[in-house]
């Protein structure tokens, strides 16, 4: 583990100190476990804003050689048709 020093006001070093305490762990440990929980989030973050940006970069790329259906405004109809009922 690499050490670091970090300034806390005095509201957050009270909170970190009991939530700690609370847990039965080491103020360390409270600041590693709120590092790793927020960089998950922003992981997650991106991770779905990336999946959106590929979704819409997909809308409208692909045409039926066909030509325009009425899909999706007949869609319960289709769906029914494809599942049998």
């Amino acid at each position: 583990m690499l050490r670091a020093q970090i300034q806390l006001t005095q509201e957050q070093h009270r909170r970190l100190h009991r939530w700690a305490k609370k847990l039965n762990i080491s103020v360390a440990e409270a600041v590693r476990r709120c590092i790793d929980d927020q960089l998950a989030r922003e992981d997650a973050v991106s991770s779905r804003e990336a999946r959106i940006r590929a979704a819409l970069a997909v809308c409208g790329k692909y045409c039926d050689p066909a030509g325009p259906s009425r899909v999706a405004r007949e869609h319960d109809r289709h769906l029914a048709e494809a599942f049998g009922r």
